[in-house]
């Protein structure tokens, strides 16, 4: 399949690419959303999506594409996860140190997200092919947005989050973000405390900034419209992310949108986010050379008219950074690439 290049109006002059992956014209049904991708050990980009013909409807598929390294096309999507009686959502994909690529995704029972489970799959040849599917989060309402990091123990520590209310123009104020910790050793999952805030929150993304000492950034709870008063989440955990703090009012707007958050080879942090409190525009990259304590250095990937939403970066083994984000309505997965040197002055 072809792909369009193209370069983003604002982001022109710092040499960031802008790539078209897929849209309505890729036959998995018109909505596509959210993405996610990692790079594989072999130097392929592998990306997920949750398709369909909307975010309700029931005949929805996690599917998955692969663009090989040195290649600039992408396959065309083919499902890797679906269920004969319910809906499925939000797939993550990412590849342990071990080589096994991991896929978690969502698993609807009822008719609104709160009545979900976790899900997970895995794949010993770098996603060629995948086994069968398992359970690994029972409680309703419980679901998956980011990917796992490796702690400095050498455990995996998955962001999840448990949803409440019936209301699909909601966030309940009781929704809280956790996070699932694997042992690689025992295979064993178990779960952290949980992050409460005023408006509720979900959707945590972590960073280990030093050994034991995380910190999270999560979607607030709440509606969708207006507010003066809706901010990113931020919570921080100080033994290797079993407990964690009250979440608190950041300095981050949110418009009840997902964000992403990485911590670079260099030990910058990355945050990507939409700059607005009511809508999914700006979405802007933002970093921190100081372990979180300040970020001065900031710059739109994405602006204007639209939406510019749900957002996963990486950092490749050239250095590079990639973040993948939806627009048009949920119907167009685009793809950045740029170096730190873009936002830093």
């Amino acid at each position: 399949m072809n792909t369009l290049l193209l370069m983003a109006t604002l982001a022109f002059g710092a040499g960031i690419e802008i790539e078209r992956i897929f849209g309505p014209e890729t036959p998995t049904g018109p909505y596509k959303h959210p993405a996610c991708f990692t790079e594989l050990s072999n130097g392929d980009l592998y990306l997920v999506f949750y398709g369909g013909q909307g975010e309700y409807a029931n005949d929805t598929s996690v599917f998955a594409s692969r663009k090989r390294k040195g290649s600039s096309e992408w396959s065309a999507p083919k499902a890797i996860a679906r269920d004969p009686f319910r809906s499925v959502g939000n797939g993550v994909v990412w590849q342990a140190p071990d080589g096994v690529v991991w896929l978690f995704y969502v698993v609807r029972f009822g008719k609104t997200w709160s009545q979900s489970r976790i899900a997970a799959k895995i794949s010993r040849d770098n996603g060629e092919t995948w086994s069968d599917s398992s359970l690994i989060a029972f409680e309703e309402g419980m679901m998956v947005r980011g990917r796992p990091i490796v702690l400095a123990g050498g455990e995996y520590l998955l962001p999840v989050y448990k949803e409440t209310g019936n209301d699909p123009e909601i966030v309940g104020p009781e929704s809280t973000s956790l996070f699932l910790r694997y042992d690689p050793k025992s295979g064993a999952w178990t779960e952290s405390s949980r992050i409460r805030s005023r408006l509720g929150n979900i959707q945590p993304q972590v960073v280990e900034v030093e050994p034991g000492r995380l910190i999270a950034y999560c979607r607030r709870g709440g509606g969708y419209g207006p507010v003066t008063d809706g901010w990113l989440v931020r919570s921080e955990s100080r033994d290797g992310g079993r407990s964690w703090s009250e979440g608190t009012d950041s300095k981050f707007p949110n418009p009840n949108a997902a964000v992403d958050f990485i911590r670079l080879r260099n030990g910058h942090l990355l945050l990507v986010y939409n700059d607005s409190m009511s809508r999914r525009t700006p979405l802007a990259v933002a970093i921190s050379t100081d372990g979180d304590r300040t970020w001065p250095h900031r710059l739109n990937l994405a602006e204007g008219a639209g939406d510019y939403a749900y957002p996963t970066a990486l950092q490749t083994a050239d250095g590079k950074i990639h973040v993948l984000y939806t627009t048009d309505r949920r119907s167009v997965i685009r793809h950045a690439t740029f170096e730190e040197s873009a936002i830093l002055p």
